[in-house]
C-alpha cells in the first residue's frame, strides 16, 4: 500500500533541495529519517518534516505499522511560483531577483521484510 504526503510553497529553491532528495530516494524510511536528523544543513528540515508527515499518515491509515517496513518509493521536488522583485543597481539600472518556491511530494511503500 502507498502512503503519500505533500508540502506546497516551501521557501527553498528546488535546485537546492533536489540533491538531498537524491540521497534518500529508494531508501528505508527509518534510515532516511535518521540521516536527515544528523545532516547539519537547514535546507533538509522541510524534507524531514514531510517524511515525518508521511510516516504519520501511514500509521494513521494502516494502524500498527513499523517504520522499518516503509520504503521511499517516490520523492518529487517540483518548482513552485517565483516571486520577482527589483533591486537598484549601478548607473540607475535595476536587477531582477527571483525568490523560488518548491512543491514537495513523498510516496512511501509498505514492504514486508523477512527475517
Amino acid at each position: 500500500m502507498n502512503f503519500k504526503a505533500s508540502a506546497k510553497y516551501v521557501k527553498r529553491s528546488p535546485f537546492k533541495l533536489r540533491p538531498i532528495a537524491d540521497v534518500i530516494r529508494g531508501k528505508n524510511a527509518a534510515y532516511a529519517l535518521d540521516w536527515l536528523k544528523v545532516y547539519g544543513v537547514a535546507k533538509s528540515l522541510p524534507i524531514k518534516k514531510l517524511l515525518d508527515s508521511a510516516i504519520a499518515n501511514a500509521k494513521n491509515l494502516q494502524g500498527e505499522i513499523s517504520v522499518s517496513n516503509l520504503v521511499i518509493s517516490e520523492i518529487r521536488i517540483d518548482q513552485g511560483p517565483v516571486y520577482r522583485y527589483f533591486k537598484p543597481s549601478a548607473m540607475g539600472r535595476s536587477l531582477v531577483n527571483r525568490k523560488r518556491l518548491s512543491h514537495l511530494t513523498i510516496v512511501l511503500k509498505h514492504v514486508e521484510i523477512e527475517n
